[in-house]
């Protein structure tokens, strides 16, 4: 009786099975909070690019509160990533709120700025009337734009800068002066600059040129240790400041007109000095 042998079978192989109820964790949200509310923070630290900060913020935040609740619920594990994220979301939207401010008040001074330069005074100084020492009339603006002022008379801008200047009197220069030509007249002029407005002045930025005669040939400022020294400092609210200046104009000349310019702001005023 023959025994016949039985090859074993090849066993099939198979995957361990997996364990009732567990998922695969959905740390998506978190991850996407946290990119954006970088790239969002990065955003609101440049002005311009408020606007970028302000959406990316608002969907991080969104997204990393979203990334929390699974985190709490078990479907996620990274509950530190959703939470930074959220929190840089939140940066985010304060930055876009500050960078909005600060690029709206740019823009806003930008237009001003314009507008004061195309009406030809940056602090809405223009001449406006002028009452005189030595009629004490008063002048229309119309009228003050039209003609020079006299000795003594004041020139009121409407920020509340106010400009004297004084009559033309004969002046001998010292031996050292300079700007003074052997031949001609020397004149010394009295310069009163008073800040009736709410903020400090800057007269160190006042200057005062004059021409003389009918022709108008320029003035050369005489410096010696009397006059010269111009304004300097600042000058507070209802405060003033007086500075002489003297001037060399040829020995024939019958009057002096001498411009005060108050800064870079301020349009200048002339006087029409008689000598």
């Amino acid at each position: 009786m023959s025994q016949y042998t039985q090859s074993p079978q090849p066993q099939q192989p198979y995957a361990p099975a997996q364990a009732p109820g567990t998922r695969p964790a959905r740390n998506g949200l978190g991850v996407a909070a946290l990119v954006l509310g970088i790239i969002g923070t990065v955003s609101g630290l440049v002005p311009l690019l408020f606007w970028l900060a302000g959406i990316l913020g608002v969907i991080a935040l969104i997204l990393g509160l979203a990334a929390r609740g699974r985190a709490k619920r078990g479907e996620a594990t990274n509950k530190g990533v959703a939470t930074f994220g959220a929190v840089l979301g939140l940066v985010s939207l304060i930055l876009s709120v500050v960078g909005g401010v600060l690029t709206f008040k740019a823009v806003d001074d930008v237009v001003k700025d314009i507008n004061k330069e195309v009406s030809g005074s940056a602090a809405s100084a223009k001449p406006g009337t002028a009452t005189g020492g030595t009629g004490g009339a008063e002048k229309d603006t119309a009228e003050e734009k039209a003609v020079s002022l006299d000795e003594a008379d004041t020139a009121v801008y409407d920020d509340g800068l106010e400009v004297t200047v004084g009559p033309a009197n004969a002046y001998t220069p010292d031996a050292i002066a300079a700007g003074h030509t052997k031949g001609n007249s020397a004149y010394k002029v009295t310069v009163v600059l008073e800040n009736k407005g709410k903020e400090k002045f800057d007269a160190s930025l006042a200057t005062v040129d004059a021409r003389a005669g009918k022709d108008g040939v320029n003035a050369e400022q005489i410096f010696d240790g009397k006059v010269g020294k111009g304004f300097s400092g600042t000058v507070l609210p209802g405060k003033k400041i007086t500075a002489q200046f003297a001037f060399d104009a040829p020995a024939d000349a019958k009057n002096l007109t001498v411009e005060v310019s108050p800064g870079l702001e301020w349009d200048a005023d002339q006087w029409d000095l008689k000598l």
